[in-house]
């Protein structure tokens, strides 16, 4: 198949006829409760650019939510994906085992941070390996209760959705949900300074207020573990202040608490590091991975210190598609690229051009409240003028006329109102720059 030309192009109105008609299928076939962003049908992608069935190119800013991190149908992957389909698909790892899946684990105990002794086991999507971290956690502490932090998001099964804070669209309707699950208040720069200067920047003092609320609502000698997304997704894409984590995985080192650290959606090399904990130097106990780990093949993992992930009974641990044949040789390809190609530092750069440009729209516009974000991970809240009230409808119009213009951008936020970027790390920067183009023409539209 030729190559997706990398430019934009539209060459009907977005949606065009061929999409409109499977609007109308998928309406007539699929479940309402599944939800699209864009009313687009794609054809084929690859680098920076998404290509649908009309014709349209598409700029790709959301890489299918942080997952195509290294581009979508990346040379190494399909080369390897296609080799392994060659062998066998499917044969349960548990029933007789293969070479990728202890690979994958190796290379998970190299790249994630910490130099002790760890060990890994591989699942299919983000929400089971939460689930796991938990039910690893509880088997080693012999405790039970859990905290996770305001804005988090953690997943669509029951016991993610009780880590999850937001309601709608992800809890509403849909409890009652898994018992012994608190919440603690989270440092988000951004909101707390509004209540003073030093709580914003000072990430030890909101831990201090956060470990007062989990000392005294739930006591460490109940507490299984506390998890967290270094950077929060969902939630707003909210970058703690310094010293925040280092702070919290002291504490819970403290009392015997094991520390989880959610990197779904910051893992491989997304935030400018391997994983977004390196920028605060810290070493979790236990590391939750998906999206990025293998270029969109549905696969996650968690990986920890050895006497924690060996802390549960022999088959206490698995599952009859987890760690598939086909999606491990994605994440050997995928991993391979990431540390051949220089991927890590290419998140970097595109930070800087990003930021460079959005903190100079931001100086033009108080719509903008706050640019933050890391690597190829970055976000914009809206706020109302000369405030910080959230502005969702202005999120809303923005979104929609990027995607009529043909960027895909996609918002988030416990207050809708931050929309997010996440370009695959193969962009180019003519197309981000046009992107971004896009992007403050429409901003100054809608004044």
């Amino acid at each position: 198949m030729p190559a997706v030309e990398q430019s934009r192009h539209l060459a009907t109105a977005i949606p065009g006829p061929k999409s409109s008609a499977l609007i109308e299928r998928k309406n007539s076939a699929v479940a309402r409760g599944v939800g699209t962003t864009m009313p687009v049908y794609a054809a084929r992608a690859a680098g920076g650019i998404l290509e649908d069935i009309d014709g349209n190119r598409l700029i790709d800013l959301g890489s299918g939510i942080a997952v195509t991190t290294i581009g979508n149908a990346a040379p190494r992957v399909v080369d390897a994906v296609t080799a392994q389909v060659d062998l066998f698909t499917h044969t349960c790892f548990m029933v007789t085992p293969y070479e990728g899946y202890v690979a994958v684990a190796e290379h998970l105990n190299r790249l994630t941070p910490g130099s002790g002794d760890k060990r890994s086991a591989l699942f299919n999507t983000g929400s089971e390996a939460v689930e796991n971290a938990i039910k690893i956690a509880r088997s080693y502490t012999r405790k039970q209760a859990v905290v996770s932090f305001d804005h988090a998001y953690h997943g669509r099964t029951n016991l993610t959705m009780a880590l999850t804070a937001k309601s709608m669209p992800y809890k509403s309707g849909f409890g009652p949900f898994a018992p012994e699950i608190y919440r603690a208040p989270l440092s988000y720069p951004f909101r707390d300074a509004e209540f003073g200067k030093e709580l914003a920047e000072d990430g030890e003092l909101a831990a201090k207020r956060a470990i007062t609320v989990i000392d005294k609502q739930i006591g460490p000698d109940n507490l299984a573990a506390v998890i967290i997304e270094p950077i929060q997704g969902e939630g707003g894409f909210i970058v703690p202040a310094p010293g925040f984590l280092p702070a919290l995985l002291a504490w819970c080192r403290d009392n015997d608490v094991v520390f989880i650290a959610d990197e779904v959606q910051t893992g491989f090399a997304r935030t400018g590091a391997m994983f977004a904990c390196e920028h605060e130097g810290i070493e979790p106990d236990l590391i939750v991975t998906a999206k990025g780990i293998a270029d969109g093949l549905p696969l996650s993992a968690v990986t920890g210190r050895a006497e924690i992930m060996d802390a549960p009974h022999v088959s206490g641990l698995g599952g009859t598609y987890g760690g598939n044949p086909i999606a491990c040789a994605a994440a050997l390809a995928t991993i391979e690229t990431i540390e051949t190609d220089g991927l890590v530092a290419r998140a970097g750069a595109i930070e800087r051009l990003m930021k460079d440009r959005l903190h100079r729209m931001q100086a033009d516009d108080d719509r903008i409240g706050d640019v933050r974000g890391r690597g190829a991970m970055i976000a914009v809240e809206l706020v109302k003028p000369g405030g910080t009230e959230p502005d969702a409808e202005l999120t809303k119009a923005l979104c929609a006329a990027a995607h009529a213009k043909g960027v895909i951008v996609l918002s988030c936020g416990t207050y809708g109102n931050v929309l997010r970027f996440l370009p695959p790390l193969a962009i180019s920067d003519d197309l981000l720059n046009e992107a971004l183009d896009i992007l403050a023409e429409a901003l100054a539209a809608l004044r």
